[in-house]
């Protein structure tokens, strides 16, 4: 029960941190000079939130791996590429393509393998 728990966390921090980078990238636009750039994150709350983010999902995985097996951890989490094509599609209105689909419900079936 633990382990699912630890899960959750690590799907939705970086579905959260990945939605939040993507959100704040398009918002700047093209980045010119790397060293703008640099400087200019620490000015981008969103950024600094999505850091935030997968700081949690980097602690919860190792919790989960301390508890789970690495076999069922690393393909389990990959429910967070389920979620981030769901919500770049409906969100960020990006265009999936039916081929994308075919692969986020072939993912989405091995995650579901993952859960009986």
């Amino acid at each position: 029960m633990r382990s699912w728990l630890l899960l959750s966390v690590v799907v939705g921090a970086t579905v959260t941190s990945d939605m939040l980078q993507a959100f704040e990238m398009k918002r700047q636009g093209e980045v010119q000079q790397a060293g703008t750039f640099v400087a200019s994150i620490f000015q981008k709350k969103l950024l600094i939130l999505s850091i935030f983010c997968m700081a949690i999902s980097f602690f919860a995985f190792m919790s989960l791996v301390q508890i789970a097996d690495l076999s069922f951890a690393v393909p389990a989490s990959a429910a967070s590429v389920v979620l981030e094509t769901i919500l770049a599609n409906i969100i960020l209105k990006e265009r999936v393509d039916k081929r994308r689909w075919l692969g986020v419900a072939c993912v989405a079936a091995g995650v579901y393998l993952l859960a009986l």
